[in-house]
């Protein structure tokens, strides 16, 4: 079974928010709400700096804080890539996963169900790239099985130095961020 995961080139992305847009339209996400989102982030000290733009989203975890804690099983791993989804008609939208998620992913939708990214799985269960990836002008986004050692994710990982977010968080992310 597939392990989707995601890596981002920080030398590559200029930080646009065509991906941002990208996943509004695509998902349908009420004004106001965000699936993902853009951050720079300033590493070192003066003069010795550099700059990460990173687009960041849910990290689709292999060890779950969100899906432990959910009481009603609607957060939960799809067969598909082990992908991290909610089932809105399960969810009670008792924010129970939002408080879990160290990344900040999660946001209750106005109709009152907890809702994230969800690697646009309806996209990709058809053979389509997640709509952020599929729109983005500098092609800083790589999708696809991080335990196949030939898939571009992989062999991107393998060759380059990179980073997850918060791997203290212990939560095993599959959002790497090439540096």
């Amino acid at each position: 079974m597939a392990r989707f995961g995601m890596v981002i080139d920080t030398k590559k992305c200029v930080g646009c928010m065509d991906c941002v847009v990208a996943c509004k339209t695509e998902n349908n996400v009420p004004e106001g709400y965000n699936r993902d989102w853009i951050v720079t982030v300033t590493n070192g000290k003066f003069p010795d700096t550099t700059l990460e733009i990173q687009s960041q989203r849910c990290n689709h975890c292999d060890n779950t804080p969100c899906v432990s804690c959910c009481p009603t099983g609607a957060s939960h791993i799809h067969d598909v890539g082990n992908v991290v989804l909610v089932d809105h008609e399960m969810c009670i939208g008792c924010k129970a996963c939002v408080a879990a998620c160290p990344y900040d992913a999660r946001f209750i939708h106005p109709d009152g169900y907890a809702d994230k990214c969800t690697f646009c799985i309806h996209r990709v269960e058809k053979g389509e790239l997640p709509a952020c990836v599929s729109v983005c002008p500098t092609h800083c986004m790589y999708f696809g099985d991080l335990d196949d050692p030939n898939s571009e994710v992989s062999k991107l990982l393998a060759s380059r130095k990179n980073h997850p977010l918060m791997p203290e968080a212990g939560t095993s992310p599959r959002i790497f961020y090439l540096i």
